[in-house]
């Protein structure tokens, strides 16, 4: 009887000991998927036709970087995930046509005039434009970006097959 406990605590022991394991194994997991998800890398999808023909309208899978914003390293070009000044749970993708300092022309309406409108960029903040002037709500609506609501730079597409590989500026 002493011996069968013996062998049914040893099992037990050695039961509780890999589960412990593998809860650990599994929390590490989840604080690197953390780290990489809030910090490095993440996925996000973007659709609608904003930014045609550089995303499709029917929504592309993108990887966003998350360093270069905080290091200064964003620049006109450069196509960017941004925190909506309007509505804070959505995020908008739009390029980056002038940096703080720098004068910026636009269409103020291009769907009724030719009317362009210009200024310079305030310190602290973006000009972002989608790439499909005529269907996008974008710093000729909102006005100039606040820097800080820059969530990331766009650098490559994943989805769909066909269009994989890094964004070109």
């Amino acid at each position: 009887m002493r011996a069968q406990f013996f062998q049914f605590t040893q099992r037990w022991k050695s039961t509780a000991k890999e589960a412990m394991d593998h809860t650990i194994l599994f929390a590490k997991f989840l604080c690197l998927l953390h780290v990489t998800n809030n910090y490095l890398c993440s996925p996000t999808l973007v659709y609608g036709p904003s930014m045609l023909p550089t995303l499709n309208l029917t929504g592309d899978v993108l990887l966003v970087e998350k360093m270069s914003h905080l290091l200064g390293m964003v620049g006109p070009g450069d196509v960017v995930l941004v925190r909506s000044p309007e509505n804070p749970r959505k995020t908008i993708t739009k390029r980056i046509v002038g940096m703080e300092g720098d004068k910026v022309t636009f269409l103020v309406d291009p769907n009724h005039s030719d009317r362009s409108h210009s200024l310079v960029v305030p310190k602290g903040h973006v000009w972002i434009q989608g790439d499909n002037i005529y269907a996008s709500k974008d710093s000729r609506h909102l006005g100039p970006i606040p820097y800080g609501l820059i969530l990331g730079k766009v650098f490559c597409r994943v989805w769909p097959p066909e269009g994989f590989g890094l964004l070109e500026q």
